[in-house]
């Protein structure tokens, strides 16, 4: 890792400032104070952009002392606890009550957040990258391909799920098993040296002592400023969207989910504008494998303590339509891993993730979930016709991942024909 010395004074305010617009999500949180909903939204939603900007500074900085692919891990994991937060305590309502477990909150919440993160996010990443760059497809680093692949195992384990009207504590351990592998892998790789720039060059100008405290204190506050201010962003939203007559359903699928995918759309953008889109890419990738292995994984511990009752084959109950909506979002996954099973993203891709979510906002009948579920299904095996060719490539770059070469090595194993402009 290489550090270009230069005045640093600049950066350590930017570093101060955005610790500063943090703050005011954490004070009125902890205060119990709730403002006027317009107010809330602007207040935390600003607490949480801040906390992005925090986050992706300690996030370039951490790689001087881990693996890429671990910081990346890790970030993804603070910046989905907004995510976690919302869907935990649904669930935990959901395991106390039975109307509540009737009305399906969790499930919503859960399934929305998944889409807007391929449906919204993948594509805003490629079109900053476009934006930046004018490069017509997005490679991104063969490590990602063991993403892909612990990617590809929970999505076909997911996407049974609506066969069965529960989601049990035997997915939790199959799930939060996933996860548990990914990072082990993800740890082992050698990291190869980046250039830092910006705030997280003066974070990476320090002694290794005080360098490594400053990024840990710095991920441990952003994790409290966002955990502290998704909740209550969401809540504001809702209440906007209340006084506009919207569905509770729809406000917890689609409202609360965009506040919570906030921080990490945004660390990856930031990441996307500042010449680094295919690390940020790579943060909605890993972000991606979170919530299809832990986050799902831990509804049913939530449900079971609540309810009080632990049984391997009884838990969360599902019914017709969150089967549905599972088996939608199962099939956009699968689409989403064909588009980067190749490891490049072109614009008809990103475009495709985009309309296909996009449009399906618009359609109440309840059977469109299905015709798109099918849509994706077909467009994810032309999609991997197509790219047949480079497969194996992607299969070596997985397979040196596992193996724990170093990133340099891993490239080696998935050698990308040049960008096409």
């Amino acid at each position: 890792m290489s550090i270009t010395p230069e005045p640093q004074r600049r950066n350590w305010v930017a570093i101060a400032g955005m610790a500063v617009l943090v703050s005011p999500g954490i004070v009125l949180r902890f205060a119990g104070i709730e403002p006027d909903p317009a107010i809330g939204a602007a207040v935390f939603g600003l607490s949480i952009l801040a906390a992005a900007f925090l986050l992706s500074w300690a996030a370039e900085t951490a790689e001087m002392d881990i693996s890429q692919g671990l910081a990346l891990a890790v970030i993804a994991f603070i910046a989905v606890l907004p995510e976690y937060a919302v869907d935990l305590v649904l669930s935990w309502r959901a395991g106390a009550d039975p109307a509540e477990a009737a009305r399906g909150l969790a499930v919503a919440n859960m399934t929305g957040g998944n889409r807007l993160l391929i449906g919204v996010g993948w594509p805003i990443v490629f079109a900053l990258f476009f934006y930046r760059t004018k490069l017509r497809q997005l490679v991104v680093d063969p490590q990602r391909a063991l993403e892909l692949v612990f990617l590809g195992l929970a999505t076909l384990y997911v996407i049974m799920v609506p066969l069965r009207h529960s989601l049990t504590l035997v997915d939790t351990v199959v799930l939060v098993s996933m996860f548990v592998m990914y990072l082990f892998f993800t740890a082992r790789v050698e990291s190869e040296e980046v250039e830092l720039v910006g705030p997280a060059r003066a974070m990476g100008s320090l002694a290794d002592v005080p360098r490594r405290g400053l990024v840990v204190g710095v991920l441990a506050y952003s994790a409290v400023g966002i955990f502290a201010s998704a909740e209550p962003f969401a809540d504001s939203l809702i209440g906007l969207g209340h006084n506009l007559g919207v569905s509770e359903f729809v406000l917890i699928q689609w409202l609360a989910p965009l506040a919570s995918e906030s921080p990490e759309v945004l660390v990856a953008g930031l990441l996307a504008w500042r010449g680094r889109a295919n690390v940020g890419m790579g943060a909605l990738i890993s972000s991606k494998v979170n919530q299809w292995t832990l986050l799902i994984g831990t509804l049913p511990i939530a449900f079971a303590i609540s309810a009080g009752e632990f049984h391997w084959t009884q838990g969360l109950p599902l019914d017709g339509r969150q089967r549905e909506e599972i088996f939608l979002t199962a099939a956009q996954s699968a689409f989403a891993i064909a588009v980067f099973a190749n490891l490049k993203m072109g614009t008809r891709e990103a475009v495709a993730l985009f309309a296909l979510f996009a449009t399906q906002l618009f359609i109440t009948d309840e059977r469109v979930r299905i015709y798109y579920a099918v849509a994706y299904a077909v467009l994810c095996v032309i999609v991997l016709a197509w790219n047949r060719s480079e497969l194996p490539a992607t299969g070596r770059a997985a397979w040196n991942v596992l193996r724990g070469r170093s990133e340099a090595e891993v490239g080696r194993g998935a050698e990308s024909p040049p960008l096409v402009r």
